[in-house]
């Protein structure tokens, strides 16, 4: 017994082995560029690097200049906002659609093309065509103007207050075709059978949705949820084509404050720091994820 495990254990590693060979070099990658970066970014944001990475550790000087700074403070504001209702929106229109397009309608691959070309574009492209539209001079105030309603006004992205909502704008335009089409796919998975026993049971179509439907795409909810998480917390090119970060510091992001402090005020030191509050972020979003994805799914079984 003891001859035939120990002959079976060799057997085992070697199974499958042309796919174990080709997976070295991603495994590579991972462990060298991805891992290794982060700690290296971590390392480093606890020095005084200017210029070029140097160790000449400083303790937490980074991170208490980095949460002191009003601009640092505003992109946190901005994201939290842009973050939250880009989440509710984006799930809300993108199901909603979803939920439209599933009717049997006619035309529907010309329709779900339509949803889905925006995501085609590129950020940058997005944002300078939703920055010529919210242009006050030539945009929708002035083709709404030109009709008669001379007292309207429409120009949040040179409003202080509110040019966040103008970026949130831009990416609902372009990001909720792709929740709608994961939506769609979920509800395409759907038993046939528990459409008709909910007829029926006489029971109300958004009763079905909401108790009945909606559950049972958990998984699709969760996975739709990470990737538009992870889009907001790396949120940069819409707002370097829409508004640079302007009026003043009012349009800031994480993003671009690491950007900016990495690559134009020379201080990779805190450019670091705010690299590593952003990885903490994501963090907080991927975890509990792989948790409910992965071991929860190991405790059920």
């Amino acid at each position: 017994m003891g001859h035939t495990r120990g002959s079976g254990r060799p057997n085992q590693w070697l199974r499958n082995l042309n796919a174990k060979l080709a997976s070295i070099p991603m495994i590579l990658t991972a462990v060298v560029i991805f891992l290794g970066g982060t700690v290296w970014t971590v390392v480093y944001s606890f020095t005084n690097s200017k210029l070029l990475p140097r160790l000449s550790f400083v303790g937490l000087d980074q991170y208490e200049r980095l949460w002191a700074a009003p601009r640092w403070l505003m992109s946190v504001q901005n994201l939290a906002i842009y973050g939250l209702f880009s989440l509710i929106f984006s799930l809300v229109i993108g199901f909603l659609l979803a939920a439209l397009m599933d009717q049997k309608i006619r035309f529907e691959n010309t329709f779900r093309t339509i949803m889905l070309y925006p995501f085609a574009l590129s950020f940058i492209v997005t944002g300078l065509v939703w920055q010529w539209l919210l242009n006050p001079e030539y945009g929708i105030q002035s083709v709404v103007r030109s009709l008669g309603w001379t007292s309207f006004a429409f120009d949040p992205l040179y409003n202080s207050n509110i040019v966040i909502y103008g970026i949130l704008i831009a990416a609902l335009w372009q990001g909720t075709g792709l929740v709608m089409c994961l939506m769609l796919a979920g509800l395409r998975g759907i038993d046939e059978d528990i459409w008709k026993a909910s007829r029926v049971d006489g029971i109300p179509m958004w009763k079905t949705y909401v108790f009945v439907i909606i559950p049972m795409m958990r998984g699709v909810f969760i996975t739709t949820l990470v990737i538009i998480a992870s889009g907001i917390v790396k949120v940069y090119d819409l707002v370097v084509a829409q508004t640079s970060g302007g009026p003043g510091i009012a349009s800031e992001v994480p993003a671009k404050y690491v950007y900016d402090y990495m690559f134009q005020a020379q201080n990779l030191g805190q450019g670091f720091a705010a690299s590593t509050m952003m990885l903490i972020t994501v963090a907080i979003i991927i975890v509990p994820w792989a948790y409910l994805e992965f071991g929860g799914g190991r405790k059920r079984a």
